[in-house]
């Protein structure tokens, strides 16, 4: 590169790449931080193609309210994105048999969950939040990330931009790579893991494609009564099967556009049987095919395939001020959506280490640290969620009860832990490493093992349905809200009370883990001591967070579930009922006469949102 044709420009941010990783990290920065400087480049236009797709158009609660609840796209969301109801799974009753509806057994969602979730069009959704940020300041390059200069410590780095006829340099303090799977700074900086071994023995592929106006009536006709009241289509449908699933999702309501895509294991399915769109299609046409017909009914988009999905990163936040979210710093597999809920507290803390470094807080270095320990646990444990699925997947009995559990946690800790920001509090983020306050590794290690065992025995311990509350003693539903967070709007940071939530997570685990064992190895097995360590292992963490959770409401107590709320109840005090009603016509007859003109004023709500011009690259770029 000639450096003397290079113009510099200087941010507080670059952010390489603006996919749904990018665009939402930068609005996340604008909306939290001040006046912050921020550029975004990525080589695609603005303008996306309907073939400009990824693994990934699904949001489950936590990324749901990160993009909805954090970054103010309620609306947005509602108007242009379809709705999501749970989730679904469909195991054959025989492989020889999967031509509709009725050769499955399912598992559907019964209504919808208590926090809502959202299906994504992605095209769509990266090209309108990349315009908002234009609109609210940001900068985007439509160029080609070059190189990567990175200093030490808190010296300035150096990111290299090709333009269609013209290099760049923008200089920045933070650089953050969303460029997906290029691993710009995974590559730089020898930051990410890829293999089996790294992985925890995840070894898998995915080929997936998109079609559009499919007819959805092949899949169910959306007559249901006696089973749910919510959409069985506009969920995310998991097809079940040996050393794999299917997804289906819908990522538009007006022209009927679907994906459908396939997440394989490399020791059952070989790539080179499924690596082609005729090879996709003949495999779902033997395994499944209601998706096949269903592929068949619609107008081809586009066909990708994958032949390694899962990595992870050694680093998240580094101490030298880069970056890496999103795909480019880890995926294991799409089957609970959880890479954007991972990509949802990558962004939480990313956005408070800049805030505290750019304002010059002392504890910031100490922020940086923790949260980067924080988010490598986040990460492990997202990948031990999909690790052993190979020989559980297409294992009904099996997989049903490894839902439940993994789904215990996911409603009891993981969603009331983001509601209340509890991960960007360090105080909390030092109690929960301590030995025996949280049992999740180790109780999903020990019953991924027997489950194992049981799959290999070909046993049938019964079928589990998630979400019913019939399945556990005292009425337990693992979408309960033990604090009632969601109805009293205890969204403020820290007044969700994670710690019962913690406390009856870890109780009504080990009840679960009490029936599984009777279920699946009698008494023997209920009995066996590595079996009973576990036990009191969760009762124990369960009773220290219930002396956690005694603590919070001493402390809390007297404190407003809401300080809006409570405002709001203070000012109705002076409320007095005051039946009477403005003149309007006089006003308006005045108004006439001062305009010199008999049309009534305009009713226009001054405050509608408008689009204004997008920002414009600086002038020498232009010329």
């Amino acid at each position: 590169m000639n450096n003397t044709q290079c113009q510099t420009y200087d941010y507080d941010v670059v952010i390489m790449g603006a996919g749904l990783a990018g665009v939402c990290q930068a609005r996340h920065l604008l909306l939290n931080v001040p006046n912050i400087k921020i550029a975004l480049v990525d080589p695609r236009p603005e303008e996306r193609t309907e073939k400009d797709l990824k693994v990934g158009e699904s949001a489950v609660e936590i990324s749901t309210l990160m993009i909805c609840k954090e970054l103010g796209l309620y609306d947005y969301m509602v108007e242009h994105h379809p709705p999501k109801f749970g989730l679904n799974f469909h195991w054959p009753k025989h492989p020889e048999s999967t031509e509709n509806i009725n050769d499955y057994h399912h598992l559907w969602a019964i209504r919808q969950p208590p926090l809502a979730s959202v299906l994504i069009h992605r095209p769509k959704f990266e090209r309108d939040v990349l315009r908002m940020n234009q609109q609210m300041g940001a900068v985007f390059y439509q160029g080609r990330v070059v190189d990567v200069d990175l200093t030490s410590g808190d010296g300035l780095n150096v990111v290299k931009v090709k333009l269609d006829r013209q290099y760049l340099e923008l200089t920045a303090k933070h650089v953050i790579d969303a460029a997906g799977r290029k691993f710009i700074i995974g590559r730089k900086t020898d930051n990410v893991l890829f293999g089996p071994e790294n992985v925890r023995g995840v070894n898998n592929g995915s080929a997936w494609m998109r079609v559009k106006n499919v007819d959805r009536t092949i899949f169910h006709s959306g007559y249901d009564p006696l089973v749910s009241t919510c959409s069985h289509y506009y969920a995310t449908n998991h097809w079940m099967g040996h050393g794999h699933w299917v997804w289906m999702i819908p990522t538009d309501t007006q022209n009927m556009e679907l994906s459908i895509g396939l997440v394989h294991h490399h020791d059952y399915i070989q790539a080179q049987t499924v690596n082609t769109k005729e090879k996709f299609y003949a495999f779902l046409e033997a395994n499944h095919n209601i998706m096949y017909r269903l592929l068949k009914s619609g107008e081809e988009i586009d066909f990708h395939y994958w032949p390694k999905l899962a990595h992870k990163s050694k680093t998240i936040l580094s101490k030298d001020n880069w970056y890496v979210i999103g795909d480019a710093a880890a995926i294991f597999d799409p089957f609970y959506s959880m890479g954007m809920t991972m990509m949802s507290f990558e962004i939480d803390t990313i956005t408070e280490v800049i805030r505290a470094k750019l304002a010059g807080e002392p504890d910031a270095e100490k922020k940086r640290a923790v949260y980067n320990g924080f988010n490598l646990g986040m990460i492990d444990r997202n990948n031990l969620l999909v690790s052993h699925h190979p020989k559980h997947l297409g294992n009904a009995s099996i997989m049903s009860h490894r839902m439940f559990i993994e789904n215990m946690w996911w409603f009891g800790m993981m969603i009331p832990l983001y509601v209340g920001k509890w991960h960007l509090d360090l105080k909390f983020l030092a109690k929960i490493k301590q030995p025996g306050r949280v049992y999740i590794t180790e109780i999903l290690t020990a019953v991924y093992q027997q489950l194992t065992e049981l799959a290999e025995k070909n046993a049938n311990i019964g079928f589990m349905y998630t979400h019913r509350a019939d399945e556990l003693p005292f009425n337990y539903i693992m979408s309960r809200d033990f604090d009632e967070f969601i109805h009293l709007t205890k969204y403020e940071p820290q007044r969700t009370n994670v710690f019962v939530s913690m406390q009856y997570t870890h109780f009504f685990v080990a009840i679960w883990y009490l029936k599984f064992l009777w279920k699946g190895f009698g008494l023997k097995g209920l009995l066996a001591p590595q079996n009973l360590k576990h036990i009191f292992a969760l009762l124990k963490a369960s009773a220290l967070a219930g002396w956690d959770n005694w603590l919070f409401k001493l402390k809390t107590k007297g404190v407003p579930d809401n300080s809006i709320t409570a405002k709001a109840r203070e000012d109705f005090k002076s409320y007095q009922h005051q039946p009477d009603l403005q003149p309007w016509i006089s006003l308006a007859n005045e108004k006439t006469l001062q305009n010199g003109t008999h049309e009534l004023p305009s009713l226009k709500d001054e405050n509608t949102l408008k689009v204004p011009e997008l920002v414009t690259l600086p002038a020498e770029i232009k010329s």
